[in-house]
């Protein structure tokens, strides 16, 4: 499982941050120019977008709706989460903006981008999931424009994966309409996080710790979601929650990331307790590779995408016609 050849060559220079010093200025600097290097021009399909707020019961949500131009009737529909480690993130990240709208044009589907409130010193689980539900209730309730509530799918990257579980956990619970599919871009499913197999863990350490969510990091980002280290409830650790009934779930993992035993080991939990589950690992793909613009370069992006929208279409595509009686 070789590191694609272009993410390494960019990532050489992290090697020399302490990812204990990450603040440095210096460190900062050669982060910076990482994300530059990144960086590359996109097209950006045929789709409407507008930002509307939805009410919930910390004060209004912000959120994007996509809409493939010139779309006509209801469409199936996207409930979308960018990710951030719960403390970072917006909805002009590729993970995102880009995302949503690859998938609204591309399967013919309305996105709902969803800016949840992040953590910080005020704001801990589960704000984030109460965002989301409320955005959800909002959908289902019929109250975005050409959207079919009965064809509606709920998904995330990252973070904005486990609020997407931890939500669909508690809309089942709530007896209410839950999502038709999950659509899931390396999730965090499970608190801690399951270990690497000697062959990942290997590979993971020619990456640079300041890219890598080793286990210190994982215990901070823990603490500033959840404010406290243990006593996990499975809204936010979903892997050790009760799985039957979840919806058909498609995942799409980072082949050379901390997260993947996590995401592996979901998938095999939810063939055991009979939900449906399709896989996709992006070959060379380090966490995150959603954040990264598709190229020619770095094909997996695309794939991963095309995965996602492939699912969403098989999903919930078009209605099934009414037998004539």
């Amino acid at each position: 499982m070789p590191i694609h050849p272009d993410l390494a060559r960019r990532f050489a220079p992290l090697h020399a941050i302490d990812p204990d010093a990450a603040d440095d200025p210096v460190a900062l600097a050669l982060l910076d120019e990482y994300k530059a290097s990144l960086a590359a021009p996109w097209e950006p399909p045929a789709v409407d977008v507008r930002d509307e707020t939805v009410p919930g019961p910390h004060g209004d949500v912000p959120v994007r709706v996509y809409r493939p131009s010139g779309a006509t009737g209801p469409l199936p529909g996207l409930v979308w989460l960018h990710g951030g480690a719960w403390v970072a993130g917006d909805l002009d990240m590729p993970e995102a903006h880009v995302v949503a709208a690859e998938i609204a044009a591309a399967a013919s589907a309305v996105v709902v981008s969803v800016d949840y409130r992040l953590a910080s010193a005020t704001v801990k689980y589960p704000v984030p999931v109460d965002d989301t539900c409320a955005v959800w209730d909002h959908v289902a309730a019929g109250r975005v424009a050409g959207l079919d509530t009965a064809r509606v799918a709920l998904g995330g990257a990252s973070a904005g994966g486990n609020i997407a579980l931890g939500a669909t956990m508690r809309l089942r619970g709530a007896g209410g309409a839950g999502p038709a599919a999950l659509l899931l871009a390396y999730p965090v499913a499970h608190v801690p996080l399951p270990a690497p197999d000697d062959a990942l863990a290997e590979v993971l350490r020619q990456v640079p710790e300041v890219l890598r969510f080793t286990q210190a990091r994982s215990l901070r980002v823990l603490q500033a979601y959840l404010g406290r280290i243990d006593d996990i409830p499975v809204e936010v650790s979903p892997g050790h929650g009760r799985l039957a009934g979840l919806p058909p779930t498609w995942l799409g993992l980072s082949e050379i990331d901390t997260l993947r035993p996590s995401g592996d080991l979901f998938a095999d939990q939810l063939r055991a307790v009979g939900v449906p589950v399709e896989v996709y690992t992006a070959a060379g793909m380090l966490h995150g590779h959603l954040n990264l613009v598709p190229r020619p370069e770095l094909p997996e992006v695309r794939r991963t995408l095309d995965f996602l929208i492939d699912g969403l279409r098989a999903a919930v595509g078009e209605p099934v016609a009414a037998e004539a009686g």
